[in-house]
């Protein structure tokens, strides 16, 4: 007699893979953003410190989140405008342009104090931990129509905060390179964005295949480039071959420091994604990690690269694989942590219900207000 497995137990066995899989994609962003920054060499010992590309991308998971839980409840919305806001957020806790934050968000008295949500309650979101240009001069003009305070610019923030929004699904492909565009006006910071999306999903739902271990990461990003022509970033020409080329290196010339320095020469959003592209297929084995990030902290721009590495690498061997000691020492790590649950959470239940099913927690809408 054949014994078939309980339907609910396969079900938790997959959403706790894909939980495993999401929390690697946040904490592997952030270790990546932290390392990187320490050109490899963090300390050994103490809390370790986030980076303003881990500090934009709770906010964009934050977004994210508050953007289906308003669709849910409201029957429409903009995606954009309700991460915009949400930018907004941090840049009101970081103290840029404050009064002027408030007059666009919080113009109408209220007896709800405003930036809302809970992320404006952790104090290591509101310290200045580096310095994203772009976006704060985009957001500086937040008054103005959302169509024109974008900056001319492909800088890597554009690419490294909008990272979570891969976890979506692959129709918010699209949404993250809206998303970037929204501070960041050059098509190739909205690109990017895109491909990266698309990278990412391919990683968070690649089959764990028999025989080597390091065939699961690379047949991932394999086939993540692959179908980028076809796919939803419609990466054409000189960006797919370049993106392709990438992968071969690594394949043929692994984990060469003259040749990431010329993939990645600079602090922009398609240089940190061919870096962290070229590390990760470089160092595809999950007990590799630690020595991926130390190679892509190498780069020009090693922040950067180290933080598209990690988020790859997480997103394709889960939370499991991440260095234990870096994960319990940096200071955001039970941000992301909470923030992946929570975005798998809306994704697959939606706690908060809808506006016309009562949902399960009542305190969802107060930690996620959907606006």
């Amino acid at each position: 007699m054949v014994a078939h497995e309980d339907p609910h137990q396969e079900y938790r066995r997959r959403v706790a893979g894909m939980q495993s899989r999401v929390r690697g994609l946040m904490l592997g962003l952030a270790l990546g953003d932290t390392v990187g920054a320490a050109r490899g060499g963090p300390p050994a010992a103490g809390p370790l410190r986030a980076g303003v590309s881990t500090q934009l991308a709770c906010f964009t998971a934050e977004g994210v989140i508050r953007a289906m839980v308003r669709g849910r409840h409201k029957g429409v919305c903009h995606p954009p405008g309700v991460v915009l806001h949400a930018y907004c957020r941090w840049a009101a806790l970081q103290g840029v342009e404050a009064a002027r934050m408030r007059r666009r968000w919080a113009s109408h008295p209220s007896d709800r104090p405003w930036p809302d949500g809970w992320l404006a309650g952790v104090p290591a979101l509101a310290e200045r931990r580096g310095s994203a240009p772009a976006t704060v001069t985009a957001l500086s003009r937040i008054e103005d129509p959302h169509s024109r305070i974008a900056v001319p610019s492909r800088g890597c923030h554009a690419l490294t905060r909008t990272l979570p929004v891969a976890v979506a699904g692959p129709h918010w492909a699209e949404q993250a390179g809206e998303f970037a565009a929204l501070t960041h006006g050059d098509p190739a910071a909205r690109s990017t964005a895109v491909q990266a999306a698309v990278l990412l999903q391919h990683c968070l739902t690649a089959p764990r295949p028999d025989g080597p271990a390091d065939r699961i990461a690379r047949e991932a990003l394999e086939t993540g480039i692959a179908a980028l022509p076809s796919g939803p970033g419609r990466v054409f020409g000189d960006e797919h071959q370049r993106l392709a080329a990438a992968f071969r290196h690594a394949l043929d010339r692994p984990a060469e420091p003259a040749l990431l320095a010329r993939l990645a020469p600079d602090a922009s959003a398609p240089a940190a994604l061919l870096g962290g592209l070229y590390t990760a297929a470089s160092f595809p084995r999950r007990d590799r990690f630690g020595a991926a990030l130390a190679f892509a902290s190498g780069a020009p721009d090693g922040d950067s690269v180290a933080c598209v590495t990690g988020a790859l690498l997480g997103a394709v061997h889960g939370a499991e694989a991440l260095p234990a000691d870096l994960v319990s020492r940096h200071e955001l790590a039970w941000v992301l942590d909470v923030l992946a649950r929570d975005l798998l959470a809306q994704i697959e239940d939606s706690p908060s219900g809808s506006e016309y099913v009562p949902g399960w927690d009542p305190h969802w809408w107060d930690r996620y207000p959907g606006w």
